[in-house]
């Protein structure tokens, strides 16, 4: 069985209007029964002017209310992929307004992300939610909302977690035994039985395509650690020919990412005549 992660089956998947609404009736917690439509729309994002970047989106909803959604598959570690994200929510919310139209036209936008690595380490809940909240927990408007299912975490019981089976499952029997535990999952399981050997090689050419554009994003995210450590290094050797370097300094330069502040630490140290006087200076 072609992973459904790949790009070609993902989106084969989400091609059944009833996948599409069992998918968004769990992940959401919308009653099935309110679900009346889930239309496939146009996944370019309208480009205003000639050098604005063009998105694409993996797959691009509408419900029967006119709420607009878009659902995405990640499997490599892309650097920027937040602000990736909220590039999309933003330009899916502004997209349909023209001059002279009032706001009141703008639509509800809702993205969800399926990633296939740890992009949210401070929690362990694989199903993250975001909306605009004030401080208090407060809501300001209920027109943006984020969510974010990284499909490595540990399950937690929740309707979504057969998602989260069928996902990582590698042959169509873990997918059917989903499927009898879970009558919900029924419409999954037929889809992917009748996806068929036929579609293999056009998943393998487009996933090959899309590797190597993810691959961009990976290597620049590779290389930037590298130059990262490379640079808490350099810093740790210098600071060593002052003296013994404390371990709380250790640990506090070691892990730090920042290159441009590792570029002033680095500085600092070259000019630093005591190891406390780096510290006094540079407020560490």
């Amino acid at each position: 069985m072609i992973s459904l992660k790949a790009d070609y089956a993902f989106k084969e998947l989400f091609a059944h209007e009833k996948v599409r609404k069992q998918f968004l009736s769990d992940v959401l917690d919308i009653p099935l029964e309110q679900i009346k439509s889930v239309q496939m729309a146009n996944p370019f994002l309208r480009r205003t002017f000639r050098r604005q970047k063009q998105g694409i989106m993996d797959i691009a909803l509408v419900l029967n209310d006119n709420t607009k959604i878009n659902i995405e598959m990640q499997v490599y570690r892309q650097k920027h992929y937040t602000q990736r994200k909220l590039y999309y929510l933003a330009r899916m919310y502004t997209d349909d307004l023209m001059i002279g139209e009032k706001y009141k036209k703008l639509r509800r936008c809702i993205s969800i992300s399926l990633v296939d690595f740890e992009l949210l380490p401070d929690t362990e809940r694989y199903h993250s939610i975001y909306r605009l909240r004030d401080e208090a927990g407060r809501e300001l408007t209920d027109l943006w909302e984020i969510h974010i299912i990284e499909l490595g975490k540990e399950l937690t019981g929740h309707r979504v977690d057969d998602w989260n089976r069928v996902f990582n499952a590698t042959s169509q029997e873990e997918i059917d035994q989903i499927a009898r535990q879970n009558g919900r999952m029924e419409d999954v399981a037929e889809v992917v039985r009748h996806m068929g050997l036929i579609r293999t090689l056009r998943w393998i050419y487009d996933d090959y395509w899309k590797a190597k554009r993810d691959r961009w994003d990976e290597d620049e995210y590779v290389r930037d650690e590298g130059i990262a450590i490379g640079k808490a290094d350099a810093t740790l050797q210098l600071l060593n020919t002052l003296g013994e370097v404390p371990s709380d300094l250790i640990d506090r330069i070691k892990p730090e990412r920042n290159t441009e502040l590792l570029d002033r630490w680095h500085l600092s140290a070259a000019r630093a005549d005591s190891i406390e006087r780096f510290r006094e200076k540079e407020n560490i």
